[in-house]
C-alpha cells in the first residue's frame, strides 16, 4: 500500500537526526496549567504523526514547573534573561526542529491545531500567524479593553505602518521555520517580542499567511503575567520606532508645511478671520513649527540610516538615490545660502533701525523681517550640521554593509 502524504513526511523525518517541528512554550511559574498544555501538544503530534519535540523555555520558575515538564518527557531550557522575548529566543536557539511553534502554557491555546500551522509551512510559508478574531474567542478569554480596543488599534497600526497581511498581531499561537526564525534576528526581550517578529517578517518580505486559533480563558488562578498599559505601551513605542516615516517624516513634512504656508500667508500684512487677528506672534510660531518640521524630517533619516547600519530595517534604494542626490556638499550650499538670507534680512533690518537714529520702530512692520531672517539663520545652520552627520552616518553604513555586517 502506498504511503500517504503524511506518512511519507512523518517517514521522512524519522530517519532525521533532527525532528520536524519544535513545539516552544514560555514558561515562569505556570505548574497548574503546563502540564495539560505539554499533555495536548504531545497527543496533537502522536495522533497526526508528527515527528517533534516539545522545548519548555523556563524563566525562572519556582513553582515545580520544571519538575512537571520533565516528568511529562518535555526538554527543559533555563533561560535566565527575564522577559516573554527572551525566553522563547532562548527556547528557539536551543530548539531542534526544521519548524517551530510557539505557544503560551496557560491553557488558553489549543495545541490541537498544530497541524494547521504545520500544513501551512509544508505549502512553503516562511511565518504562519494564528487569527484569534476568525478562530473564535471564548467569554471571558480576553478582557473587553483588549478585545475592543488594544488589539485592534496596535494591530491597525502595524498594517498601517508596515503593510503586514496579518489580522492579529498579538496571538501567542504562531509558526516558523528555523531558518525564517535566524534571518529575523529578534531582539525585543518583553511582551513587544510578538510584534516584532510580524514586523521583521514584513519588511524582510517573507510569505505569511494566517490561520484561525481559538482562544479559551486562562487556566491560572493567578493574574496574568501581561500588564494592559504598561506592555500595550511597549507594543506601541515599538511600533513608532520600527517606522521612521510615521515617527519623524511625516510629522515633520506636516509641521514644516503647514509652518511654510502660514509664514507666506501673514509676511505682507497680519490677517483676519471672523474676528480673530493673525499677526507676527503667529508668525513667530509659524517659523518655529518650520523649525522643529525640519529638525523631525532629518531625525526620519538619521533613524533610518542607523536602523540600516545595525540591521534593524532592510536596504532602502530610495534612501540610495536621495542620499547620492542630496550629499554632503548639497545640504552645504542650501545651508549656506539660507545663512546668507537670513543675514541680508538681518542686515536690513539693521539698517531700517539706523533710518530711524535707533529709536522706536513699529513691531508689526519690522519683526515680519526679523522673524524669516532669524528662522533661516537657524535652518541653515541645522541643515548644515545634518549634512555632516548625515555624511558621517551614510559612511558607517557603507563600512558596515562592505564588512558584512547583519543585513536585514
Amino acid at each position: 500500500m502506498p504511503l500517504t502524504a503524511n506518512e511519507s513526511v512523518a517517514q521522512k523525518w524519522e530517519n532525521s537526526p533532527h525532528p520536524e517541528i519544535s513545539v516552544v512554550m514560555p514558561c515562569l511559574n505556570e505548574a497548574e496549567t503546563l502540564g495539560l498544555c505539554i499533555e495536548q501538544a504531545a497527543r496533537a503530534l502522536r495522533e497526526n504523526g508528527i515527528v517533534g519535540e516539545i522545548v519548555i523555555a523556563d524563566n525562572g520558575s519556582t513553582d515545580g514547573s520544571c519538575e512537571i515538564a520533565e516528568k511529562l518527557g518535555a526538554r527543559v531550557v533555563h533561560v535566565s534573561s527575564r522577559g516573554y522575548g527572551s525566553a522563547l529566543r532562548g527556547g528557539f536557539m536551543a530548539a531542534r526542529g526544521h519548524y517551530l511553534i510557539m505557544g503560551d502554557a496557560d491553557s488558553s491555546y489549543d495545541f490541537s491545531q498544530i497541524p494547521r500551522f504545520l500544513e501551512k509551512l509544508h505549502e512553503g510559508w516562511d511565518v504562519v500567524m494564528g487569527n484569534r478574531f476568525q478562530g473564535g474567542i471564548q467569554p471571558g478569554a480576553m478582557p473587553l479593553l483588549h478585545r475592543y480596543l488594544g488589539n485592534p488599534v496596535l494591530t491597525g497600526v502595524g498594517r498601517l505602518f508596515f503593510h503586514s497581511p496579518s489580522g492579529d498581531f498579538h496571538c501567542g499561537l504562531r509558526a516558523l521555520s528555523r531558518e525564517a526564525f535566524l534571518r529575523m534576528d529578534l531582539r525585543s526581550t518583553g511582551m513587544e517580542f510578538a510584534s516584532e517578529m510580524v514586523v521583521r517578517a514584513t519588511l524582510l518580505k517573507m510569505r505569511i499567511a494566517e490561520v484561525p486559533a481559538s482562544l479559551a480563558p486562562d487556566g491560572r488562578s493567578r493574574p496574568p503575567h501581561l500588564r494592559t498599559w504598561r506592555d500595550g505601551w511597549r507594543h506601541l513605542r515599538f511600533l513608532l520606532l520600527y517606522s521612521p516615516r510615521w515617527l519623524f517624516l511625516y510629522p515633520g513634512i506636516a509641521a514644516m508645511a503647514v509652518g511654510l504656508a502660514v509664514m507666506l500667508w501673514l509676511l505682507p500684512h497680519s490677517r483676519m478671520v471672523g474676528r480673530v487677528v493673525f499677526d507676527i506672534h503667529t508668525l513667530t510660531f509659524a517659523s518655529m513649527l518650520v523649525l522643529a518640521g525640519f529638525q523631525s524630517i532629518a531625525f526620519a533619516l538619521f533613524a533610518k540610516i542607523l536602523g540600516i547600519t545595525q540591521g534593524l530595517l532592510p536596504p532602502d534604494p530610495r534612501l540610495d538615490r536621495i542620499s547620492r542626490k542630496l550629499n554632503m556638499e548639497a545640504g552645504l550650499l542650501i545651508g549656506v545660502l539660507l545663512i546668507l538670507g537670513g543675514a541680508c534680512g538681518s542686515l536690513f533690518a539693521l539698517t531700517h533701525w539706523y533710518s530711524m537714529s535707533f529709536g522706536q520702530l513699529d513691531p508689526a512692520h519690522v519683526e515680519r523681517i526679523v522673524i524669516p531672517s532669524i528662522c533661516a539663520l537657524i535652518l541653515g545652520l541645522e541643515v548644515i550640521l545634518a549634512s555632516f552627520f548625515l555624511s558621517l552616518l551614510s559612511l558607517t553604513c557603507r563600512e558596515n554593509l562592505n564588512t558584512g555586517a547583519p543585513k536585514a
